[in-house]
């Protein structure tokens, strides 16, 4: 795993030496007209094309807030789908101007790999889901069994050490999409799937029997999911991290796609005054215009309308709010003072 990252890290590092990393995104960004977003080839609640072949989800509506932060339209967008082994070469390339794809905030990715997480969007922990008939309840009965696990991903490494440290074995099964995980667990190719306990609820809940398979109790580590842009660019990292930013303080303060245009008159609350544009020059700042919040939050509304439309306990997927509820109301969630 070891030899794994370095070689990543050395054949990314050359991408990042040909100049893409220090290159004024803001700047490629207008030039182009839209904004090129990375996303996950499929993950239903988070990122997932429609009917028409429209992007949708919680993840996706991340990109098009930032796209109304930047245009004032959150239709300048465009996504690329992209894989556990492919995602970060995309971004280090250029090929995305940001990555917004249930990605992990780790140590080797931030100071290794040269790239910034500008935030986190979802608390997650890695998870297990077994067939209900397989008769287990706990992951620690999981001796001998055939795990399907993605590739280029930290839930290899959080397998391997769980299983040695129960002093258990396991087959491993490579994938590389969601959809092909999905696949060969269904054609009881693998007794197990293991990621990320969000992408296994999303995924159960596009079966045709949800039912008849069970997510275990055991959550076997910290998955702290968020975007994440290219070292050597501080002011688009600034600009994708306070465009989050603005979506959680939007919840905390009852900000919403509905009143927002409204609360951009002006309140009695300096900070909602300065998030709107209505005080202060905060938007100069980071080179967007002083209302870039406002825009922002009517691409899709504040962070809590965007979880409850595509994840919420409303939706198939249904995910409580848990450790991503806000830290008023008993979850970890907040941004930093907009001040």
């Amino acid at each position: 795993m070891k030899q794994q990252i370095t070689t990543t890290a050395v054949a990314l590092g050359a991408l990042l030496a040909t100049g893409a990393a220090g290159a004024a995104t803001l700047d490629d960004v207008k030039a182009k007209g839209h904004i090129q977003c990375g996303v996950s080839t499929g993950l239903a609640g988070f990122a997932f094309t429609d009917d028409a072949g429209g992007w949708d989800g919680f993840d996706v509506d991340y990109c098009r807030a930032l796209a109304g932060a930047v245009f004032g339209d959150k239709e300048a967008v465009k996504f690329t789908p992209t894989t556990g082994k492919t995602r970060f070469t995309a971004l280090a390339s250029g090929e995305v101007d940001i990555l917004a794809r249930n990605t992990t905030w780790t140590f080797s990715r931030d100071a290794d790999l040269k790239f910034t997480f500008i935030g986190v969007n979802y608390y997650d922990g890695q998870g297990f889901m077994v067939r209900s008939d397989l008769g287990v309840s706990s992951a620690t009965e999981l001796d001998g069994a055939t795990v399907c696990i993605q590739t280029g991903t930290t839930t290899e490494l959080n397998l391997a050490d769980y299983f040695r440290s129960n002093g258990m074995s396991y087959e491993p099964v490579p994938i590389e999409t969601n959809a092909e995980a999905q696949q060969k667990y269904l054609s009881d190719a693998c007794d197990v799937y293991t990621t990320d306990a969000s992408g296994l609820a999303a995924t159960r809940a596009t079966f045709e029997n949800p039912d008849d398979h069970m997510l275990l109790p055991e959550i076997i580590s910290k998955e702290p999911l968020g975007p994440l842009v290219r070292h050597g660019d501080d002011q688009w990292g600034d600009i994708a991290r306070w465009v989050l930013n603005a979506l959680i303080i939007a919840e905390e303060k009852g900000i919403t796609a509905a009143n927002v245009q409204d609360m951009a008159g002006g309140t009695e609350d300096p900070e909602i005054n300065r998030l709107l544009g209505t005080e202060g020059e905060y938007g100069a700042m980071v080179g967007l215009p002083a209302d870039f919040a406002v825009h922002a939050i009517v691409a899709g509304g504040n962070y809590g309308e965007i979880f409850a439309r595509h994840i919420g306990t409303d939706t198939a997927i249904g995910l409580e709010r848990g450790l991503n509820a806000l830290w008023t109301d008993g979850g970890i969630l907040y941004a930093p003072p907009y001040r």
